[in-house]
This record gives C-alpha cells, sequence and structure tokens, in this order.
C-alpha cells in the first residue's frame, strides 16, 4: 500500500515537474510581442534585438553555477526564486508597454535587458530544478522522466503563443501579463507537489571494496577496470540485469570529482539495503554518500540528466565504452582542438537558429506590410503568434528525429553522430535560402519551420557528442562551456540584424518607425548567416574526418598489437 502511495506522488511530481518546464521556455515566445513592444515604444530594431539576446544570456550564461547550487542546495529552492524571477521579470514589460505617454517612459532600455535577463535566469533556474526532481524520483526510467519536462520547455513558446491568440487575440498587453502571471501561476502552483520521494532498497548498486578500489585507477584517455575483473566481465555487468543508462553508474563528490560505482545484481538480504558506495579512482578513497542509497535533493545527477537549460538530455545510446573511459575537462577542455572544433559548430549554427527565432515577428512585419498595406495589427500579431508556435513544433520535432536518427547512424549504419550535425547544416542553410527568396507571407512558413526544425536537430544530439568526445564523467561541466558559444553568436548575429534592418526603417510624423521594403529590410542578414551555414558545415566535415582518421589509427594500433 504504502509503494503505491509513493508511486502515485512520484507521478504527481514528475507532473509537477512538466508543468513548471513548460513556463520555463518563454524567452522563445519573445517575437510574438516584441514587435509592437517596439513600435510603441519607438524602439529601433537593434535595441529590441538588445532586450531579446538579454533573455538568452541568462537563460544560457548561468547555467554552470546555477547547476551547482541545485546539485547542493535541492531543487525547491531554485522553482521558487525562478517562479518570482519570471513573474517580476515580465511585469515591467506590461507596465511600460501601458504607459500612455511614450516620452515619460518608466524604465530605460539598460533597465528593460536587465528585467529581460531575469526572465531568462527564472526559467534557467526552475527548469533545471525539475528535470533533476524527475531523474531523481525515477532512477530506473531517468531517461522517460526527463523527456517529459525537456518536451514540455521545447513547447513552451507553442503553448503560451496559442493560449495567447486565443483568449487575447492581438492584445499584446494582456499577452505580456499572461506571460508574467501565467509563468509565476505555473511554476508556484508546481512548487507545492515538486518534491523527491527517497526510493528504500534501489537494488543495483554493489559497493567497491577498499582493496578493489585501491587498484582501480582512471587517466585522461582510459577507464581501468578492477584487477579482479576483466573488461569483458565489467561491460557485461554494466549491461546485465539492472538497466544503465549514461551517468547513472556515477555521481558527484562535494569537490566535482567523479566516482564510478559498479553495477551488479546483489543478493537481498533481510531488513537491509545495498549501499552506493562510490569510490574516487584518482584518490584511491572510498565515500559512502548517504547511509542508503535513497536519492534526496542533494543528490548530484551529474551527466544523466543533466539539467542545463534548454537541451541537456543524453540518451542512452552514447557510446559507453568510450564515453566512461574518457575524462576530459577544466583546464585540460580548454586546450583540446575538439572541443574548439564542436564550439565553433555549435555557436555558428545556434547562432544562425537564434536570429530568426529572435526576428522572425520583424520579417512577418516587413512581408506583410509591403504584401497589403491594409493589414491590421491584430492580424499581425496572429500571425507573429503562429509562426513562433511552428518555430517551437519545429524545435520539438528536430530533438526527436535527431534522437532517433543518431542511433539509426551508430547502431545499423555505423556511422558518426556528426552526420546529424552535417543534416542540421543543411537544413539551415535551406532556412536561409528561403528568406533570402521568399516575398509572399504566405510562405515564410518554411523560414520557421526550417529553422525550428534545424535548431532541434542541433541540440538534440550535441550533449550526446559532448559525452562520447570528452566523456560522460564531466558533461555537466563541458555542456556549461558549450552552451556559452551560442550567447556570443546569437550577440553577433541578431545586432547585425538590426543594423540591416534599421538601414531600411523609416519615421513617421509621431515617431513611429516601419520598414517600406519588404524583403530588402533583412535579406542582406540572411546572406551572412548563408555564409555561415557554409562555414558551420566545412567545420563540421572536418570534425568527422578528424574522428575517422582517429579511429582508423587506433585501429591500426590495435592491428598492430
Amino acid at each position: 500500500m504504502l509503494d503505491r502511495q509513493l508511486h502515485r506522488a512520484r507521478v504527481v511530481s514528475s507532473v509537477a515537474a512538466t508543468l513548471i518546464s513548460l513556463a520555463c521556455g518563454t524567452n522563445y515566445v519573445y517575437s510574438a510581442w516584441a514587435p509592437q513592444f517596439a513600435d510603441k515604444l519607438h524602439l529601433t530594431t537593434t535595441q529590441s534585438n538588445l532586450i531579446g539576446l538579454a533573455g538568452n544570456l541568462g537563460m544560457y550564461s548561468m547555467g554552470v553555477p546555477i547547476g551547482y547550487f541545485v546539485d547542493h542546495r535541492g531543487p525547491r529552492g531554485a522553482v521558487i526564486a525562478g517562479a518570482f524571477l519570471l513573474g517580476l521579470g515580465y511585469l515591467p514589460f506590461r507596465t511600460t508597454y501601458e504607459t500612455e505617454d511614450t516620452d515619460q517612459i518608466p524604465w530605460s532600455i539598460g533597465a528593460l535587458c536587465v528585467f529581460s535577463y531575469l526572465t531568462g535566469l527564472g526559467g534557467c533556474m526552475a527548469f533545471q530544478a525539475s528535470v533533476k526532481t524527475s531523474a531523481l524520483n525515477w532512477p530506473h526510467h531517468r531517461g522517460t522522466a526527463t523527456a517529459f519536462p525537456m518536451a514540455a520547455f521545447g513547447l513552451s513558446a507553442f503553448f503560451f503563443s496559442m493560449f495567447g491568440s486565443i483568449l487575447f487575440p492581438g492584445d499584446t498587453s494582456r499577452f505580456l501579463g499572461l506571460l508574467s502571471g501565467g509563468t509565476f501561476t505555473l511554476i508556484f502552483g508546481g512548487f507545492w507537489f515538486l518534491k523527491v520521494y527517497p526510493h528504500a532498497g534501489v537494488g543495483g548498486y554493489h559497493a567497491v571494496s577498499n582493496a578493489e578500489a585501491q587498484r582501480m585507477r582512471r587517466t585522461s584517455g582510459d577507464y581501468a577496470e578492477p584487477a579482479s575483473k576483466s573488461k569483458s566481465r565489467s561491460r557485461s555487468s554494466l549491461r546485465g540485469n539492472v538497466d544503465v543508462e549514461p551517468g547513472r553508474s556515477t555521481r558527484d563528490d562535494d569537490d566535482g570529482d567523479v566516482m564510478p560505482t559498479r553495477y551488479t545484481t546483489p543478493p537481498v538480504a533481510a531488513g537491509s539495503s545495498d549501499n552506493a558506495v562510490a569510490a574516487d579512482v584518482e584518490a584511491g578513497i572510498i565515500r559512502n554518500p548517504t547511509d542508503s542509497d535513497d536519492a534526496d535533493e542533494t543528490s548530484s545527477l551529474m551527466s544523466k540528466a543533466s539539467s542545463l537549460p534548454g537541451d541537456v538530455l543524453v540518451q542512452s545510446s552514447v557510446d559507453m565504452d568510450r564515453s566512461h573511459r574518457v575524462d576530459i575537462r577544466g583546464w585540460r577542455l580548454l586546450r583540446n582542438f575538439d572541443f574548439w572544433q564542436l564550439f565553433a559548430i555549435m555557436g555558428i549554427l545556434a547562432g544562425i537558429g537564434l536570429m530568426t527565432i529572435n526576428n522572425i515577428g520583424h520579417n512577418v512585419h516587413a512581408l506583410w506590410r509591403m504584401y497589403d498595406d491594409n493589414v491590421g495589427e491584430t492580424f499581425l500579431i496572429q500571425r507573429q503568434q503562429m509562426h513562433v508556435s511552428i518555430l517551437s513544433v519545429g524545435s520539438f520535432t528536430g530533438r526527436l528525429l535527431s534522437g532517433v536518427g543518431s542511433d539509426f547512424l551508430v547502431k545499423v549504419v555505423g556511422a558518426s553522430r556528426a552526420w546529424c550535425l552535417v543534416v542540421a547544416s543543411l537544413v539551415f542553410c535551406l532556412a536561409q535560402v528561403a528568406a533570402i527568396n521568399i516575398t509572399d507571407p504566405h510562405f515564410l512558413f518554411l523560414v520557421s519551420s526550417l529553422s525550428g526544425l534545424g535548431y532541434g536537430f542541433l541540440f538534440g544530439v550535441f550533449p550526446s557528442i559532448v559525452a562520447e568526445t570528452f566523456g560522460i564523467h564531466g558533461l555537466s561541466q563541458n555542456w556549461g562551456f558549450m552552451t556559452l558559444s551560442p550567447v556570443l553568436s546569437g550577440n553577433i548575429f541578431n545586432l547585425f540584424y538590426g543594423y540591416v534592418f534599421d538601414s531600411h526603417v523609416v519615421m513617421g510624423d509621431n515617431g513611429e518607425r516601419w520598414c517600406p521594403d519588404g524583403l530588402d529590410c533583412y535579406k542582406n542578414a540572411y546572406f551572412v548567416t548563408l555564409g555561415a551555414c557554409g562555414l558551420g558545415l566545412v567545420v563540421t566535415l572536418m570534425t568527422i574526418v578528424r574522428e575517422r582518421n582517429r579511429e582508423d589509427e587506433g585501429n591500426k594500433g590495435s592491428a598492430d598489437d
């Protein structure tokens, strides 16, 4: 009976985590209200993009420290902080938009950027906490448990755009109120049900003896096995009766060192439970994190369900052999050539996607006002929300396809996962070509759908590539560094888009701004991103060639031995 109640409580907690995540991705809905906000306040496109970029900065720049906070302080504090940051972050935008006298705006552009940053920071905090809680509540089904909040985050823009278009069609002020009140309500309401329920006596952990631990050593290139076990025996235990997923076999200690835990199926003793004993193989230290293997709120997920913002879920199909043998992080990561190749790919492609995500609303305005002089504001808002929804659904679909596609490449074709990055590059190229040539706004959905699909393809496979390249033990840290690249490239592409768009803007008698040139308002910006797509494709192919050469050298060395 007690087990049934605990199961029900965990289900409720997972539902709460999903609802919380649904409120955390609202930065991607920026294009649904940014053009009207800029028109009301007579902002330039560059100023509007600065506000949007501040939200992206809040979402991505603080992933590592927030992850550390959630790991060591538990998820509930991050959830409640995220609720207030999102609610209070959006509120000034509504009050500013409702200001009648635009010459007496209560907040400066800098202050609005700070508020936008807070919305990104709040979303990052609540999202990390929700993913971690789901993973801790379902230790044997973490992939499935974390998939729900991850998917909800990806569909957040679609959710709010859809409800905004239904409840408040054409009303930007009330839509901003929905973002403020809706995000706070979802997260604050879910807070009361988001709890970690320990699993007593979870089987599958086997204590590592002191003698065994002293014989275990890990280097940067090899993950050594205990002397008493062969490599094949150890691998079979990892794939044996226990459903092992990446990161399930490791924990972080308080200093951030990684401690591997062996998985076997131990005998069950009456009245006792197995202790999850972790060994720091570099120092030869045996450490018992808890008195039992219960997961509590400060249990570190390390790399299994790394809860970094937006897109971090490594599927169970990563190369378990290499990802557990290799451990490159910290300063060694920054001196690694492979890191800078992947950093460049992520920065180029994610920056291209963010430019369209943040500016699809401006594209809508430019094309429709050229196509039909009599188009109304309500119609434009609905079109903006429609394209934001298309971007959101496309991103979600891309994540699913890249996961399935990368598994097919590795397991069936025997190819590298990096070919999914080639697909993402090609999809982005098609999106840029479409953006450069489409003059009829009825076909603008091709730009938004392809951009969302490419963005999802990129983030759906990239964490697995990082894990396999640098090791799963340091994935949280390494992915945190990797997600800094979109912050840099996103700023460059978005500010350039603003510069191009503003160069075509004309001023009205009352200070209003609009671009009468249609496609020419932004076409040159997409020429630059098309060139960047080509560069990203070249770097991706270089990465695949480098990986293939490394494998060939390894196979040749094995044959010589």
